[in-house]
């Protein structure tokens, strides 16, 4: 008779994320893809947090928090002094992670590929950065893991540079990042030395962007394909499941999306507008669309990334001359101008909010005064080196605010995207 009391079974938590999958085309899809037609079975959807960008919609699920705790409103950083523009990235994120607080209760997490964690931050677990990561030895959290990687051959993300013009080319790229997935996957699972863990493809992402009408329309001719590689990803989401059904319970799956996807009608340049409306003016010839540096002091508004709207105010910004008096009327009449835009006789916008109440309480210097929100179709544009406000640029889909897939094994039913880590938080009882 043994004297050792039975422990007590550890409860798993796991969450396959698939970026920028809509529920609406996972249906769809499932019809000749097994393992996807599990997972829209019971799934509804979720809404993106604004704008609709990975890096804000994975912060807000990783912190369960909105843009005005975290601080992250788009995938650029502006140095308000020098105007230089950088990417987003994790030391950015400006409250505790999911992660943090696991790990002050001494809950192990394990994260693959996971958007907006790069540079990898120390956690009670392992760690795999998502996009935007340029390197691998600062995406990988402990440091070791960095060398395991690189000796699987593990690529980080794929060269979507020649995504339009060489389908061959893309899904070769989307298939090595597929295996590497999968490949820190078989690194990370298999001891059940952990209590939560986070796995997101990215490639739908990709594809959507550069292929969505061949994904959507049976007659083109890259359909096929554009359904091989599919079978493919979908061979790597059974994977996937294979490994949680095979975990011990008690367990739970949750399954996500960041945003929505949608087929693009057009691209729609604001800072473009703002130039022709006369209320932005740069100095020279911008060395790439990036280029924030030529802003003019007699420029009244610019826009950042996708519809993240800024005055040019002298209290915030080195060459601001926007006055507390000017403020107000500037902000209806860019509301007002936007909102009146239209693309061969159809609104483009569908709101344009306030920063205010979009965000409240927040206080990064990153916060916009407004934020346009396109119409689905529409995908929004903050180019400083475009001429033309409309045109298509070799791209065929754009996100979407609605119709994110998600599922839950127990049956939650979040509003947005920061509800889902708020999901995990109190899946473990961690409620403050």
């Amino acid at each position: 008779m043994s004297l050792l009391l039975p422990s007590e079974p550890r409860p798993r938590l796991a969450v396959l994320g698939l970026d920028g999958l809509p529920l609406d085309l996972a249906r769809s899809l499932g019809g000749s893809l097994s393992n996807l037609r599990r997972l829209v079975e019971d799934a509804v959807t979720v809404r993106a947090e604004r704008p609709e960008l990975s890096p804000v919609n994975w912060t807000s699920f990783y912190t369960g928090e909105g843009p005005e705790a975290h601080g992250v409103f788009g995938f650029s950083h502006l140095d308000q002094k020098t105007y230089a523009l950088r990417v987003t990235q994790a030391t950015d994120v400006a409250c505790p992670t999911i992660f943090d607080r696991l790990g002050g209760r001494g809950l192990v997490s394990r994260v693959v590929n996971l958007p907006n964690t790069y540079p990898a931050r120390p956690l009670r677990g392992m760690l795999v950065a998502g996009f935007v990561a340029p390197e691998l030895r600062g995406a990988a959290y402990p440091p070791f893991l960095a060398d395991k990687l690189h000796e699987a051959g593990y690529k980080l993300e794929a060269d979507t540079s020649r995504g339009r013009a060489d389908l061959d080319y893309l899904l070769n790229e989307l298939r090595a990042t597929l295996d590497s997935r999968l490949a820190a996957l078989d690194m990370l699972w298999p001891d059940l030395a952990w209590d939560l863990f986070v796995h997101v493809f990215t490639e739908t992402d990709r594809l959507f962007h550069f292929h969505m009408d061949a994904v959507l329309h049976a007659n083109h001719p890259n359909h096929m394909a554009c359904m091989r590689f599919l079978a493919d990803w979908d061979h790597a989401l059974g994977r996937f499941l294979e490994l949680y059904d095979a975990l011990p319970g008690p367990k739970r799956l949750l399954v996500l999306a960041d945003h929505g996807f949608t087929e693009l009608k057009t691209e729609v340049c604001l800072n473009t507008w703002l130039m022709r409306a006369g209320l932005l003016s740069l100095s020279g010839p911008p060395r790439d669309e990036w280029d924030a540096s030529k802003i003019t002091p007699e420029s009244k508004a610019f826009v950042l990334d996708p519809g993240r709207i800024y005055l040019h105010e002298r209290s915030r910004f080195a060459r601001g001359t926007v006055g507390p008096v000017e403020r107000e009327g500037l902000l209806r009449r860019i509301a007002d101008g936007l909102m009146a835009l239209k693309y061969e006789g159809e609104p483009v916008m569908k709101a344009v909010h306030r920063g205010a109440d979009l965000y409240p309480g927040a206080t990064s210097d990153q916060c916009p005064d407004l934020v346009a929100e396109a119409r689905p179709g529409f995908d929004l544009k903050a180019k400083f080196d475009r001429r033309n406000i409309f045109g298509l640029h070799g791209r065929t889909g754009t996100h979407t605010v609605d119709g994110a897939i998600f599922a839950d094994s127990d049956g939650a039913r979040p509003e947005r995207m920061r509800d889902v880590g708020r999901i995990i938080l109190q899946h473990f009882d961690i409620t403050e």
